[in-house]
């Protein structure tokens, strides 16, 4: 009888056993905020040797995509479906409409969620960002552990302080990293803690349930703002940037060229920035360092999860994808000083937190021991208690040779590394395919793996189908069959079909067409030699759009109920006012009368938008300049007059056709036309004195005024 017994236990476990060969671990990793060229084996300066590693001894896609901003990336990778159809097609906001629910619905299912019924365990370490109920009194459904995970620990929103991140979870309980009793490390870091419980996960689950596959998702936060970093990464950086902007572009696309990421007949973008006009060098310098550093830690946490899986003889059969959410980001969050704040006081100036007190904000009020947040040129990036995002020109260093940023569907914004390392299933060592692949594969790849079932329908609910295709045929040196891939976000939109690309600027953006075979940077814009091309697949995008439920677009910026109803606005210098309060510049005349102090030669009075849409006053030694933005695209009317240190009220005539005036008393100083006005509400803020999210002007952003704003009244004409 024990003999018989034995017998069948030993055939059950080989059986368990050739299955568990066959089925691999899958560890996706992902990081925030980085451009194609950043880790050193697509081009960077930065040191990752153990993600060049992982490139040398496994498969570099060169054509892999995300959909250009964070939150909706993660519902895709998620679910294997374009963000639209899992109900996140822009931020945590719910728009009224299926698209934009901003959370993730019961029509899609997670990975985990899928992996599990075929015996996978499933862990989660890092940012969630997918569902808009995050603060700790939330509800949980659209939490991980309610969508698949058995084991999480990170944050559910999508940004915050790496010494002190907000909406941090342990399992679904909110804690504090001052007073985790699981976790203490000497020094909290948002980068390693995430690392070190990707750790834990992987050994815990060999002391556990070693028999078993595991998928694994490591959501790091690097390098997103804020710049923060320890000191000693920081260091190893000092001067490695000095070159500035042009110089380290170049450079990055010969080594592109050299590794085989480019073609010769792929021209480098336009510079966006300019080295020799950045005033606060030694700060910008200090931001790059920064970010630098977050990148080197999130390597060395790479190798540690690497290190892990072979000391656990899981490494051959576990399947390694690394990969980025979307574009680098030229966002200027905490460019200039924040209320006033630029120099940290010697002694704190608020109260102390409680260690127990869980954090509530993205950006911090303070620090826990009392020091307010600081923003702004002179703030020196990394420590706690600074909050400053690297800016335009990093972000164009970040996402060479491609144009635009976070955002946009041009390559800048959803181009992204690709990196698959698994041993015991991939061929050959080190190679580069340049077969194009999007996140909506990665579901269908774990299917694939893992020999799940894909449900139709869960609790009643019909599960959309994935519209993603398996890598494995890319592993094995085969060729995958796809039709086309689409984008959207914010009404920035592309389908790629084969070698070809239309891709558009905002929602009533003209259609740009490239062939990215020979132009993979869209340099040549092809829409008017190929017109019927063009219409073909603009009705394949509209095709896409009506069944993804991408229509209608931008819904969240069109809602105008959401929008003041103000036709008067009294500022000053400092004063900023968020979209729902600023005014409703669309379709419309209005006038700004601005009164400034004696003296003011430079800097930005005015500012209302940014990158996609918006307008700003500013002077550039002495003379008057005003800029324009309309679906991205930048007019500037200039005049060589410089103002008289007398000269301190002026007025603004705007006009919704896109002609403007500034008068100084009853004489025009400036005069132009812009070619429209405003089509659609600006998203960023209207700043009086600064220009510190997305930058409006052709100036850095933060461009500091060495003067006072002394006030602004902007009065709103009555549509025509």
């Amino acid at each position: 009888m024990n003999r018989k017994y034995f017998a069948v236990v030993f055939i059950y476990l080989c059986f368990v056993s050739a299955i568990r060969a066959d089925r691999p671990n899958i560890v996706i990793i992902m990081s925030d905020d980085m451009g194609y060229s950043d880790i050193g084996c697509y081009g960077g300066e930065i040191d990752t040797p153990n993600l060049n590693s992982l490139a040398d001894n496994g498969l570099r896609f060169t054509q892999f995509y995300n959909t250009g901003r964070c939150c909706p990336t993660r519902a895709s990778l998620l679910t294997g479906l374009y963000p639209h159809q899992a109900g996140v097609g822009w931020m945590m906001t719910d728009s009224g409409y299926d698209g934009y629910r901003g959370d993730l619905n019961n029509q899609c299912r997670t990975i985990a969620e899928v992996l599990k019924p075929a015996g996978y365990r499933t862990y989660m370490s890092g940012k969630w960002h997918v569902t808009k109920q995050e603060s700790a009194q939330s509800e949980k459904y659209n939490w991980p552990l309610q969508r698949g995970f058995e084991k999480f620990y990170g944050t559910i929103s999508g940004a915050g302080s790496f010494w002190d991140p907000w909406s941090l979870v342990r399992q679904n309980t909110p804690i504090s990293c001052a007073a985790d009793p699981e976790y203490r490390p000497e020094t909290y870091y948002y980068t390693h803690a995430i690392t070190d419980h990707a750790v834990k996960f992987i050994q815990d689950h060999q002391k556990e349930s070693d028999e078993e596959p595991f998928f694994l998702y490591v959501a790091y936060t690097a390098a997103h703002w804020p710049m923060h970093a320890l000191t000693k990464d920081i260091e190893k950086y000092k001067g490695r940037f000095d070159a500035g902007f042009s110089q380290l572009r170049q450079e990055r696309y010969q080594r592109m060229q050299k590794i085989g990421l480019l073609r010769s007949e792929w021209m480098l973008s336009s510079d966006a920035e300019q080295w020799d006009q950045v005033k606060h060098r030694e700060w910008d310098l200090r931001n790059m360092e920064v970010y630098a550093a977050m990148v080197d830690s999130m390597d060395q946490g790479i190798g540690n999860i690497v290190a892990a899986l072979e000391e656990t003889g899981q490494l051959d059969n576990t399947l390694v994808m690394y990969l980025q959410d979307n574009g680098g980001c030229a966002e200027g969050l905490g460019r200039t000083a924040r209320g006033g704040l630029s120099n940290r006081e010697v002694a704190p100036t608020l109260p102390a937190m409680r260690p127990e007190a869980l954090q509530t904000k993205m950006i911090p009020d303070q620090t826990r021991d009392g020091f307010p947040t600081l923003m702004g040129p002179g703030v020196m990036a990394g420590p706690d208690g600074t909050y400053i995002a690297y800016g335009r020109g990093w972000a164009n260093v970040s996402n060479t040779p491609f144009r635009e940023y976070k955002h946009w569907v041009h390559e800048g914004g959803i181009a992204t590394p690709l990196i698959a390392h698994w041993p015991a299933g991939i061929k050959g060592k080190g190679k580069l395919t340049s077969q194009p692949g999007h996140l909506i594969d990665l579901m269908a790849t774990c299917v694939d793996l893992a020999e799940a079932e894909y449900p139709s329908k869960v609790n009643g609910h019909a599960i959309k189908p994935l519209e993603g295709k398996s890598l494995r045929p890319a592993f094995l040196k085969q060729k995958i069959q796809r039709d086309a891939l689409y984008w959207e976000h914010e009404g920035n939109r592309a389908v790629r079909e084969g070698d070809w690309k239309l891709v558009a600027k905002g929602p009533t953006g003209d259609w740009e067409l490239y062939n990215l075979r020979k132009d993979r940077t869209e340099q040549t814009n092809l829409a008017a030699t190929y017109p019927e091309l063009t219409v073909r697949l603009a009705a394949k995008f509209d095709e896409y759009a009506k069944r993804a439920n991408v229509y209608p677009l931008v819904p969240y910026r069109n809602n105008r109920p959401n929008l003041s109803n103000k036709t008067n606005f009294s500022l000053k210098h400092g004063d900023s006012l968020e979209q729902s309060k600023a005014p409703n510049v669309v379709d419309r005349d209005f006038v700004a009368e601005i009164v400034l102090s004696k003296g003011f030669q430079s800097g930005v009075i005015v500012s209302q938008g940014g990158t996609a849409h918006g307008w700003s006053i500013y002077l550039e030694e002495g003379q008057l300049r005003f800029s324009s933005r309309v679906r991205g695209k930048l007019t500037v009317v200039k005049t060589d007059r410089v103002l008289s240190e007398s000269e301190t009220r002026l007025k603004l005539d705007y006009q919704e056709d896109g002609k403007v005036q500034i008068f100084s008393g009853l004489d025009v100083i400036l005069s132009g036309d812009v070619g429209s006005g405003m089509k659609e509400m600006p998203l960023d803020p209207l700043e009086v004195g600064g220009d510190t999210g997305g930058i409006v002007g052709p100036y850095s952003a933060g461009f500091e005024s060495d003067g006072n704003v002394v006030s602004v009244k902007i009065v709103l004409m009555e549509r025509k």
